[in-house]
């Protein structure tokens, strides 16, 4: 009668509503039956089923929604698409923030590539050996992730950066404005790929956002008439969402988000669409993200859908030997990493020699031609903001876990302190320096941001900034952080924290087919045992094509991930079931 049946778990359903006891049974890849429990001496579901999961103790909830990843690449090589499959993800969005790899001009693969390495920290190495291309427009794109059996389903996104270059060639690329006629083609583009079954249009106007070269991504700079062809042209294709990253999205300038709010309260009333961004606390004006998530909430009720997407935790980067630190500008360091295979280097690096020989020199030079040479430089001046996450990692610190408060307490030097602290883990150790949303020092403003009805969650980046987080695992740290561990302010219910990740992101791109335990959902469903569920520590790895390296963060307490009826993971090991699809379009 059933494929697999889920039996005695408490439901957390995705809704919000109030958890119960109850069988979920499955067949065809659909929730068909989910029987609530009416007593101790219920027999539950009745029936035979090919599997059956013991979920007693355990809560069965929705299969994540990641709307926030850049896959896109990793899509063609790699089928389990981890970290995100890791953290009970069933569904992820790529194409975010204006790149991507469709449309592309023959010949054009490779300058998409440094586009991507330069602003989501993906090693272009990796890229270049990893993506399979047989694509030249975006619906071909599509195709080709049509062929793929995958551990999660995928959706895409079609890009600005992409869009540009391929309708203007290096005129679009260098960020010149847009004529009339280029207009015209872009927004042909992109209303072929929304008809295609593109999720949405991304763009990225933060300076941040560079190419290894330097140069903004195509469209930093777009006019409103730009800006809005291609907000046209994405609703003429269907129902999809208007993505970006803003102005001043990255601090950079205070004013500008104020200024991105009203054309985008225009444009989402024009086209009747969603129009979603980027949303952090920034140090320069820490209470900005509070005014515009207020001016979210009315456009909504003037009619307009602006949805700010926000982190669960501060935003920012992980730092330590195998990474971005304070010392890689040592002689000596860079000595022995050129000398030494990775685990001898840590063995040196445990010298007391050679530590005393790093901390006594002086910093070579910075290469200004090198994207993050002088790095070294913000850590050093940073370890009052940097902090020891611990095991499991704590991503709410209190002050007296910063470097410079562990060093005053141990009567050290702080740098010496820094190099001790991440030689734990066999030179592994991982620390935080959060940029944005710990402005205060704790994660209020980041609660009350989860809880603002204008909100909706996003930023995982998973797959991206490989060498610096591993946001990806922003499900887990939901669960764990938000609804169990909090000490130092008000937690979170558990129903309110699944809804945020499952129905809540999946509404938002119009996935209506998944995100909620109900009858004639897809069986996108995680069984969870939330009394062990831990996240682990950050580790660097060196596991992408030609050896490019990534941090990963695993968890534990995951009895089962299913999607579309099937188990692709059990207690956290991937059972190589491979039943995720290319999402196209939006679904009732």
């Amino acid at each position: 009668m059933y494929d697999l049946t889920i039996t005695g778990g408490t439901v957390v359903d995705g809704t919000g509503a109030d958890r119960y006891l109850a069988d979920v049974g499955v067949r065809d890849g659909r929730i068909v039956a989910v029987h609530r429990r009416t007593g101790t001496d219920d027999p539950g579901l009745t029936g035979d089923a090919a599997e059956t999961i013991d979920a007693t103790g355990k809560v069965v909830a929705p299969g994540f929604v990641d709307i926030h990843t850049h896959y896109d690449g990793q899509v063609s090589w790699d089928n389990l698409l981890e970290p995100s499959s890791g953290h009970g993800v069933t569904t992820v969005v790529t194409g975010n923030c204006g790149v991507g790899f469709a449309p592309v001009r023959p010949g054009r693969e490779e300058w998409l590539i440094k586009l991507m390495e330069g602003v989501e920290d993906i090693p272009g190495t990796a890229l270049t050996e990893g993506i399979t291309w047989g694509w030249e427009s975006y619906p071909e794109y599509l195709d080709v992730l049509d062929r793929q059996s995958l551990a999660v389903d995928v959706g895409s996104q079609v890009a600005h950066g992409a869009i540009r270059a391929y309708a203007m060639g290096d005129r679009g690329a260098r960020n010149e404005p847009a004529t009339p006629d280029d207009i015209a083609a872009m927004s042909r583009l992109v209303q072929e790929a929304i008809e295609a079954g593109a999720l949405g249009f991304s763009t990225s106007r933060t300076l941040a956002h560079r190419a290894m070269d330097g140069e903004p991504v195509p469209g930093t700079f777009a006019a409103e008439d730009e800006l809005f062809g291609m907000g046209r042209a994405m609703a003429a294709g269907g129902q999809a969402v208007f993505e970006l990253a803003p102005q001043g999205a990255a601090g950079e300038d205070i004013i500008a988000p104020k200024k991105e709010l009203e054309w985008m309260q225009r444009l989402g009333a024009e086209i009747d669409r969603p129009v979603s961004f980027a949303l952090i606390q920034v140090d320069a004006d820490p209470n900005l993200w509070r005014e515009q998530l207020d001016i979210s909430a009315a456009a909504h009720q003037a009619g307009s859908a602006l949805y700010p997407q926000i982190a669960a935790r501060p935003f920012g980067m992980l730092l330590g030997f195998p990474g971005h630190h304070a010392f890689t500008h040592r002689p000596t360091y860079r000595r022995l990493k050129q000398e030494c295979r990775r685990d001898e280097l840590a063995q040196r690096l445990a010298d007391p020699a050679v530590k005393a020989a790093i901390l006594s020199e002086e910093d070579l030079p910075v290469d200004a031609a090198v994207q993050f040479d002088a790095m070294f430089a913000l850590v050093q001046h940073s370890l009052h903001r940097i902090y020891d996450l611990g095991d499991p990692p704590d991503y709410e610190p209190t002050p007296d876990r910063s470097v410079a408060a562990i060093a005053a307490a141990r009567g050290e030097d702080p740098l010496a302190t820094l190099y001790d602290l991440m030689l734990a883990a066999d030179a592994g150790a991982m620390l935080m320096l959060p940029f944005f949303n710990y402005a205060d020092g704790n994660h209020d403003a980041i609660r009350e941001m989860l809880t603002h009805p204008a909100g909706v969650l996003g930023l995982s980046d998973g797959g991206a900034h490989c060498g610096m987080i591993c946001d990806a695992s922003y499900p887990t740290y939901l669960l764990t952080h938000w609804a169990r561990d909090r000490h130092r302010g008000d937690k979170l219910p558990l129903e309110y924290v699944v809804r945020k990740q499952c129905r809540d992101t999946a509404q938002l791109f119009g996935l209506n087919d998944r995100g909620v335990i109900e009858v004639g959902k897809k069986a996108d469903i995680n069984v969870i045992d939330m009394e062990s569920l831990t996240l682990h520590p950050a580790r660097m790895a060196y596991d992408l094509p030609a050896g490019g390296r990534r941090l990963l963060q695993g968890a534990s307490g995951y009895v089962a991930t299913i999607v579309s009826g099937t188990v692709t993971r059990r207690n956290g090991a991937d059972t190589g079931a491979r039943p995720g699809r290319l999402v196209r379009g939006a679904r009732q």
